[in-house]
């Protein structure tokens, strides 16, 4: 029975897994990867188009016509090349069932390797880049049941600066950073009146217009060593929590091979499979400010 290329059945099985299984599924989703395509298996070119503003009319002259636009590529190269291999004795699985046999093997793979790895490169990629584009953005507050909100209020109102649309950005966080913020809204929700004036005091925090992913803390670094798997880095700081809106980033994952291959003298009757991948997450240069994060100090 001949070799059989499962990379494009494959791809459509892991793309439609990416948004339940990986904590960044949200950012793996993003409508930018359908917008924006690898145009020669590792290259993707972004138009960047820019305008000048109007001018007052003239209803009595006709002026002559300028070219008021201008266009230009901003250009992203896939660099982030990954492989995977096993081997599957016959007599270990039903010979008649070899699909289901290898999606056994690379479930497991998938939810204790892969997706935890993707999730790994995700945050600390997009750190990378956000500091590479915007120096010193870090938060590093160091926070507290009393001050979590306000880190949050303030990168709200960053990205209302920046004209950042206010439905779909998402909040993820640790899990401590999670309790903070709970009782923090516990607190801000309890009514206090002030002396015996009858006047009602209450913080105000714009927490509930977003939507807030629990991350494990291990998920969460700003730096891993991808050797094999992924490992903190010896640099790596705590990301107690970022804030981002998907459409930010942009996370191509191209399945260039998937084979499952028959038992034969060469791999001495075993079933062999071997996969490789180009992916990689980019941030949009003109929506960097988009992402905020507060870092350990």
């Amino acid at each position: 029975m001949a070799a059989v290329n499962y990379a494009e059945q494959y791809g459509k099985a892991l793309a439609q897994a990416f948004p339940n299984v990986l904590h960044f599924g949200a950012l793996y989703n993003t409508p930018n990867n359908s917008t924006y395509k690898v145009v020669d298996a590792k290259t993707i070119k972004i138009p960047v188009i820019t305008t000048k503003g109007r001018k007052a009319g003239n209803r009595d002259t006709i002026s002559g016509f300028t070219r008021n636009h201008d266009n230009d590529w901003e250009v992203k190269t896939l660099t982030n090349h990954r492989e995977w291999e096993t081997m599957i004795h016959p007599q270990d699985v039903n010979q008649s069932n070899t699909i289901m046999s290898i999606q056994n093997a690379t479930k497991v793979f998938n939810e204790e390797q892969k997706f935890p790895e993707m999730d790994c490169y995700a945050v600390s990629k997009i750190h990378e880049l956000k500091l590479a584009l915007e120096s010193n953005s870090d938060d590093k507050t160091a926070l507290t049941v009393d001050n979590v909100l306000e880190v949050v209020d303030k990168f709200m109102e960053q990205m209302d600066e920046a004209n950042v649309p206010a439905t779909g950005r998402i909040l993820y966080v640790t899990p401590t950073v999670k309790k903070l913020i709970k009782n923090a809204k516990s607190i801000m929700r309890t009514v206090e009146l002030n002396g015996n004036t009858g006047v009602i005091s209450r913080d105000v925090s714009r927490i509930d217009e977003l939507t807030i992913e629990s991350v494990p803390s291990a998920l969460m670094k700003t730096a891993y060593n991808f050797d094999e798997g992924a490992k903190p880095g010896v640099t790596a700081k705590q990301i107690n929590m970022f804030m981002i809106h998907p459409y930010a980033v942009l996370t191509p994952v191209s399945y260039a091979f998937a084979q499952l291959e028959e038992p034969s003298a060469h791999s001495k009757g075993k079933y062999l499979y071997f996969e490789e991948s180009f992916e990689d997450v980019f941030i949009l240069n003109k929506r960097s400010k988009a992402i905020a994060f507060n870092v350990q100090a």
